[in-house]
């Protein structure tokens, strides 16, 4: 059998399809979970906030049973050791890039045999106001937008069962739109200055 790293971008999209399924209410404890591992590991004094993202954050909404967790470090935290440690913890990296903006991005629960039970994607930036904070406060405010959401992921889905980028894409447009609304709504939630730590 093929180690992940062997495989090509074709097979990997085999092995791991696009699969949509009921919230489950046990997003946010696997969350909590992963949140104090990664704050036990990496120390407070190196983490700006930490925040559980994605739409397995909205109660409710239909999703791929992936937790995703964006980390906000500080630009002067040195991203060798922090990488160092995750991996050694059981992260795989899976894009590290420095323009034109910094980020890693990390996962977990991706074996040779398919999904494991608990499944993370773990999204590392400069403490910043990003978008994805946005989006998800916009989704929990407003539940008919989840639901239009849920239905265009479940459309998008089977049309793009085996290709994440395909469908990534064609989500852009909702998630724009939805994030620009929630800019204004929310307007500076979290801006530099609002920080609440972790």
């Amino acid at each position: 059998m093929k180690e992940l790293s062997e495989m090509s971008l074709e097979e990997l999209w085999q092995l791991f399809p696009i699969v949509l399924k009921e919230y489950d209410q046990r997003y946010p404890a696997w969350y909590e979970k992963e949140r104090k591992a990664i704050v036990s590991l990496l120390g407070e004094e190196t983490i700006r906030r930490i925040s559980h993202i994605g739409s397995t954050a909205v109660p409710g909404l239909q999703s791929k049973p992936t937790v995703d967790i964006l980390l906000e470090i500080s630009e002067d935290c040195p991203p060798g050791p922090l990488c160092a440690a995750l991996q050694k913890s059981g992260w795989t990296l899976m894009l590290e890039q420095q323009k034109p903006e910094f980020r890693l991005a990390f996962h977990k629960g991706y074996t040779p045999q398919g999904f494991a039970q608990q499944v993370y994607h773990l999204h590392v930036r400069h403490f910043g106001d990003w978008g994805e904070l946005y989006f998800r406060d916009y989704l929990c405010a407003h539940p008919e937008e989840a639901s239009a959401y849920a239905a265009l992921k479940m459309e998008l889905g089977q049309r793009y069962r085996h290709d994440r980028d395909g469908y990534t894409a064609a989500k852009a447009e909702f998630v724009r739109r939805c994030t620009c609304l929630a800019r204004v709504e929310f307007a500076g939630r979290y801006r530099l200055d609002q920080c609440s730590k972790m």
